[in-house]
C-alpha cells in the first residue's frame, strides 16, 4: 500500500478562495460562499470575506444549519463545468452545494483508467458528476443512490452535459442491497466507485451507518470484480476513521485480484496561500498499469 495526498487544484469554475477561524470562502462559478471548516484551525489570510452566501451552523452536532444570503441566489441552482461534464450548483440545506470538488483528483485517476465500451458502478452516486465523468469517456455506468431526488438531479445533469443518450443506469435503490443483489447475479464491473455516508436510509428505510456496513459492502464490492478490472475507489467524509484503516479494508478484500492499494487524505488547495485544506480520507484499488 502507498500513502499519499491528493489535492484539488482550483478550476476556472471553482476556487478555495481562502481559509480560518474554522471557516472557508469558495467560489462556485460567480458566486462566493462561506461554510464552516472545523479543520481550518489557522487565522485567514484575508481579515474580511466578502460573500454571496454563508451557512451558519446548527448548536448540536447533526449538521443541522441555514443559508444566510447577503445577494440573489438562483434558487433552482445554476450551471458549473468540470472538463466535458456540466452539472447544477445549488445551496442545499445539508451546507455544501450539491457536488463535491474535492473529487476531481479521483473524476481525473479514474477516466485514466477507464477504456470505452467498459462498465462502472457508482454507488451512492448522489448528483451524478462521477457517473458523467465516466459516460464521457465511453463507459456504460449503473447510478445507484437513495434518494429520489438526486437522481433526478443526476438525470438533468446528464442533459445539461449531453450526455442523456449515453448507457448509463439511474437507479434509485439502497446501495448495500443492490450491491448484494448484483453478487448474486453475478455480475462484473470494470470500474467500482463508493462514496458513502456516515448515516443514511435507502428507499425503504433501510439504515446505512459506515462503520458497521463498510466491511459487507466492500467485501461485496470486491465480488463484483475480476482480473480485468480496473479500479475500485473508496472515499469517506466526517467521520473518525483512519485512511490507514480502510486501506487494509480494501487490501484484504482486493488481495485476489493482484493490483496495488494508495490511500491517504484528499484536500483542496487554497488559492490565497496554497496552503492543503483536509477534506476526506480515501482508499482505491487499481490493475497495474
Amino acid at each position: 500500500m502507498s500513502l499519499q495526498t491528493l489535492v484539488a487544484e482550483p478550476w476556472s469554475d471553482y476556487a478555495l478562495l481562502d481559509s480560518g477561524d474554522a471557516r472557508k470562502l469558495e467560489r462556485y462559478g460567480r458566486y462566493r460562499f462561506i461554510r464552516p471548516e472545523p479543520q481550518a484551525m489557522w487565522p485567514p489570510h484575508a481579515p474580511d470575506w466578502d460573500a454571496d452566501a454563508e451557512f451558519l451552523p446548527a448548536s448540536d452536532e447533526e449538521g443541522g444549519g441555514r443559508w444566510q444570503f447577503a445577494n440573489d441566489i438562483p434558487p433552482d441552482g445554476w450551471p458549473l463545468a468540470w472538463q466535458d461534464v456540466r452539472f447544477q450548483a445549488q445551496c442545499t440545506p445539508f451546507r455544501h452545494l450539491a457536488f463535491f470538488p474535492d473529487m476531481a483528483p479521483h473524476w481525473a485517476w479514474m477516466r485514466e483508467r477507464i477504456a470505452p465500451g467498459s462498465e462502472a458502478l457508482n454507488l451512492f452516486g448522489y448528483t451524478g458528476v462521477g457517473s458523467l465523468a465516466l459516460a464521457a469517456k465511453g463507459a456504460a455506468v449503473t447510478h445507484v443512490d437513495a434518494s429520489k431526488k438526486s437522481v433526478e438531479a443526476a438525470r438533468a445533469n446528464a442533459v445539461l452535459s449531453g450526455l442523456a443518450d449515453k448507457p448509463i443506469r439511474w437507479l434509485v435503490d439502497d446501495a448495500a442491497k443492490f450491491a448484494a443483489r448484483e453478487v448474486r447475479r453475478g455480475r462484473r464491473y470494470d470500474g467500482i466507485v463508493l462514496d458513502p455516508p456516515k448515516f443514511g436510509r435507502g428507499p425503504a428505510k433501510e439504515l446505512w451507518q459506515l462503520e458497521t456496513g463498510l466491511p459487507g459492502l466492500i467485501a461485496d464490492c470486491a465480488k463484483l470484480l475480476d482480473t480485468e478490472s480496473r479500479f475500485l475507489v473508496l472515499t469517506v467524509y466526517a467521520v473518525r476513521m483512519s485512511a490507514l484503516a480502510i486501506g487494509e479494508l480494501l487490501a484484504q478484500a482486493t488481495a485476489h485480484l493482484g493490483g496495488e492499494v494508495e490511500l491517504g487524505e484528499m484536500a483542496v488547495r487554497e488559492e490565497a496561500r496554497g496552503l492543503l485544506l483536509p477534506t476526506a480520507i480515501f482508499a482505491r484499488w487499481s490493475r497495474r498499469k
